[in-house]
């Protein structure tokens, strides 16, 4: 079957679905293979439970069933048909990424563009070469923007997912050191999160730039885009307070006044990602009062610097990811927050390869001059370190089942605890337990 002919086919049922338990009534089932998984010997299942179309292997198929669209690649097919789609539409569309803060930026971003739009944009972090195209293709004639947040974690990866997203506007958050396993290095890193430059650059498409990173700063000038001819406004922002909660004011001007927010977030970090959800909402018309009122009623979710009091402690719960960037932010940020019995819980930072030692002897330095009540580290990458400082007293966990089983036999109270890990040691659920 033709791309044509299965576009046909998506717009008679505009609902996709790669999961054989999660059937909405008319949509079309696409059956996706994985390590551990073969879609197509669902297909039958999901057509039972509501799908339209099953879009299988060829070898799937059952003759006769016009239900079955066979195609040689079911998931290629995917990222065709969503590529399509988005040649379809006149909506301006954002591609974000970064090494870290893509996530929170992007729902600042929804968040205050939405206070004027109808907003599509990424859910969760369905930023990869599955969640973009299904994000894509749940782009609607009701939608007035889309934003859309991509990830990588090996090269050329950014470059495959702007070919579908072919975005009008980019903006990376920033650069850092995360996924140097797959990257081969930092420069590796600056190079793939480039790919969102190189491709705008050659479309003619814009940047949202933050003009005081000096490594986005230089990737920018390299592919001759220059401030001068960006005419987006510029906004500058600073800290009032961040205890825990982040205030911070901004204007666009120098002699413009300042506007204050108080926000929902936590770590200083944070303002890059503000000034830059900011910057997108002034492009768009949408008004200081407008932006205002959207980031002071955004509350983080799905453990991205979140705050919880639970009655017997104060979280500070960064758990969804970690990097030697992201965790050092943590860690200063935590360094500032008033409160007493301050402790830490921090996983293993993944993907790192050869780097992974020297970036955790790193953290463990910072954590050296803290002070801390109780620090505890959780991963074989901690504790393969054989740390030796007499200004550190740490405890070793071979995984967050032995934290749970810790804090059942001698629970924690009245501490203010920063947790952070890769999402692999899944530190997120310790909140339950806190």
């Amino acid at each position: 079957m033709k791309i044509e002919q299965l576009y046909e086919i998506y717009l008679q049922h505009p609902i996709v679905t790669t999961d054989s338990r999660d059937c909405p009534e008319g949509s079309v089932f696409f059956a996706l293979r994985g390590a551990s998984f073969n879609g197509n010997l669902y297909a039958a299942s999901a057509l039972e439970k509501g799908c339209a179309y099953a879009v299988v292997e060829k070898d799937f198929a059952v003759e006769g069933d016009d239900r079955y669209i066979a195609v040689e690649n079911p998931e290629q097919t995917l990222q065709h048909l969503a590529a399509w789609h988005r040649g379809q539409l006149s909506i301006p569309v954002l591609q974000i990424t970064g090494t870290n803060g893509k996530t929170t930026t992007k729902e600042l971003v929804a968040c205050i563009l939405s206070e004027k739009y109808n907003v599509l944009f990424t859910q969760g972090n369905l930023n990869n070469h599955l969640g973009v195209p299904r994000t894509l293709l749940r782009i609607g004639k009701e939608h007035d923007i889309a934003v859309i947040e991509t990830g990588a974690n090996h090269p050329g990866e950014i470059a495959f997912l702007c070919n579908m997203v072919k975005a009008d506007y980019g903006l990376i958050t920033n650069v850092g050191r995360a996924h140097l396993e797959g990257f081969g290095s930092f420069q590796g890193v600056k190079n793939t999160k480039g790919e969102l430059y190189d491709d705008l650059h050659r479309r003619g498409g814009r940047i949202f730039l933050n003009a005081l990173d000096t490594d986005l700063l230089q990737m920018a000038e390299e592919r001759e885009f220059h401030l001068h001819e960006n005419a987006i406004p510029y906004v500058e922002g600073r800290i009032e307070s961040c205890n825990p909660f982040v205030m911070m004011q901004w204007r666009t001007e120098d002699d413009a006044p300042w506007q204050t927010i108080q926000t929902h977030l936590i770590g200083a970090y944070n303002i890059s990602n503000l000034r830059a959800a900011i910057t997108v909402g002034l492009h768009f018309g949408v008004t200081s009062e407008q932006i205002c009122h959207a980031i002071e009623n955004y509350i983080p979710s799905n453990s991205r610097s979140e705050f919880r009091d639970t009655g017997r402690n104060r979280l500070i719960v960064d758990a969804y990811n970690a990097n030697p960037s992201s965790m050092v932010a943590a860690l200063t940020n935590f360094q500032f927050i008033d409160s007493k019995n301050k402790m830490v819980i921090l996983g293993d930072m993944r993907e790192l390869g050869a780097d992974s030692e020297r970036e955790h002897r790193k953290i463990m330095d910072i954590l050296s001059g803290m002070p801390l009540e109780e620090i505890w580290l959780v991963g074989e990458n901690f504790a393969s370190l054989n740390y030796q400082s007499h200004r550190i007293n740490a405890r070793y966990f071979k995984d967050v089942e032995a934290v749970k089983a810790e804090i059942r036999q001698h629970p924690l109270t009245g501490r203010t605890i920063l947790i952070k890990g890769s999402n692999g040691t899944r530190l997120f659920q310790l909140p339950e337990e806190l």
